[in-house]
């Protein structure tokens, strides 16, 4: 009878590399391999109308699971803290570049993870603590990061807020003017999460200049419309410009800074890096590069006109059958729906949706009665469904059946949803494994 040779600590290691580098996720994760499948089947069954999203390319999806996950800088190009960084620097160059031939700016900066990150670093660039800001009060569509009391920016600065109109719910120009001469803030914001309309950009910018306050624009829900030609370039006008890189910008998930001052330039580095955070997320810069690459070429202009296009069509369909559209319509990717002369809040209506297959989010409307958690609306956008190809036809199809649900017109709920999830499914999407 032969003996078996035992095991040697080297072969049981060799094993376990070779598992370690060459199972697939199958193997390796079943619980998160199937969760992962489960969202595929969700993303590509219903229709998808939260207005921060968007549907990345298989080239983006495959930049974000690239080499670069494994690699750590910190710093700039040619002053990073960590060796191996030539190749880094190669691809932050490129996306930066990238950044300023799509927007037309002077410099860029890709290294903030969110937009949120992004405004806090051009607040602590631009500003010491308990410096008066203005900017657009989150009951009226602003964000959170522009300084909401929940929010850190709110709690360092003395922020001071303007509002929208009430007879048509647009910014009350007069209003930012008179709150600029009365504050005298060393920051003007214009920009928010849920208004839909576009911004007077000359006209914020000649407030800004006449109180002697720097201008910062906050893109992130219209990025895509500018870099498409469809919607005013607030470089033209902002001393400095933040957007994500996601939403109608159809690319990787994080914050960007523009700005074309070279004297910005060293406060704004600095305070994205060492000020608010470490080490860039290569695999997300390797995937805005190849977003931005996409938004350079003319067929992402067709896109950003369809995303108009398909916004306006959704609003007014859902006008025409009864629902009460904020602004009578919008000039952005997203609509934002009052609910208050229905018997339903922001939360019941999306769940209600939720049940035929139409995803949205809940939303506050201008001065809200309501508190965050419910609302009295809900915001829709249609970045994710165009970049699937959806044309007018479908989404008014689609604005119907919302009014509908929410107007309790659906005698048959299932019929309606098994509508929508072949229509979504008959939109192109990754190949399901």
């Amino acid at each position: 009878m032969s003996a078996v040779a035992p095991a040697v600590a080297g072969d049981v290691f060799e094993d376990t590399l070779g598992t370690y580098f060459g199972s697939g996720l199958d193997a390796a994760d079943g619980d998160v391999a199937t969760l992962i499948r489960a969202e595929g089947q969700r993303q590509s069954g219903g229709i998808e109308l939260i207005a921060s999203e968007n549907v990345v390319s298989r080239a983006v999806l495959e930049a974000q699971g690239s080499w670069f996950c494994n690699k750590t800088v910190e710093g700039y190009p040619g002053a990073r803290y960590h060796g191996g960084a030539e190749v880094a620097d190669s691809l932050e160059t490129l996306g930066e570049r990238r950044a300023c031939a799509v927007f037309g700016a002077g410099q860029a900066n890709l290294q903030p993870h969110s937009g949120s990150q992004a405004n806090l670093a051009v607040f602590s660039a631009l500003l010491k603590p308990g410096d008066p800001v203005l900017s657009l009060d989150l009951k009226c569509g602003g964000h959170l990061s522009h300084g909401s009391r929940a929010n850190i920016s709110g709690k360092i600065y003395q922020i001071h807020a303007y509002g929208l109109r009430p007879d048509d719910g647009r910014i009350d120009m007069d209003q930012v003017r008179d709150a600029a001469r009365e504050h005298r803030p060393k920051l003007i914001v214009a920009g928010g999460s849920s208004y839909p309309r576009e911004l007077d950009l000359k006209a914020f910018y000649e407030i800004a200049e006449s109180v002697d306050a720097r201008l910062l624009v906050d893109m992130a829900h219209f990025a895509g419309l500018v870099a498409g030609g469809v919607l005013g370039n607030p470089v033209d006008y902002a001393d400095i410009v933040t957007t994500t890189t996601y939403k109608s910008l159809r690319g990787a998930r994080g914050g960007m800074i523009l700005w074309n001052d070279d004297a910005l330039s060293r406060p704004l580095r600095t305070a994205v890096f060492p000020g608010v955070q470490g080490s860039p997320l290569l695999h997300m810069m390797a995937a805005k590069a190849v977003g931005l690459g996409e938004a350079l070429q003319p067929a992402f202009k067709d896109y950003a006109r369809r995303v108009q296009n398909n916004a306006r069509a959704l609003a007014d369909e859902m006008m025409a059958h009864g629902l009460d559209v904020v602004t009578d319509g919008t000039d952005t990717p997203l609509i934002l729906v009052d609910l208050t002369g229905l018997e339903t809040d922001g939360q019941t209506a999306s769940d209600a949706l939720s049940t035929i297959a139409i995803t949205c989010n809940k939303n506050l409307i201008p001065d809200d009665p309501r508190p965050p958690t419910t609302t009295s609306g809900l915001r829709f956008g249609v970045s994710a469904m165009t970049s699937r190809g959806i044309g007018e036809p479908d989404i008014r199809r689609v604005g119907k059946w919302i009014a509908d649900c929410l107007l309790g017109r659906i005698q048959d709920p299932g019929q309606v949803r098994r509508d929508a999830e072949r229509m979504a499914r008959g939109l192109p999407f990754y190949p399901m494994s």
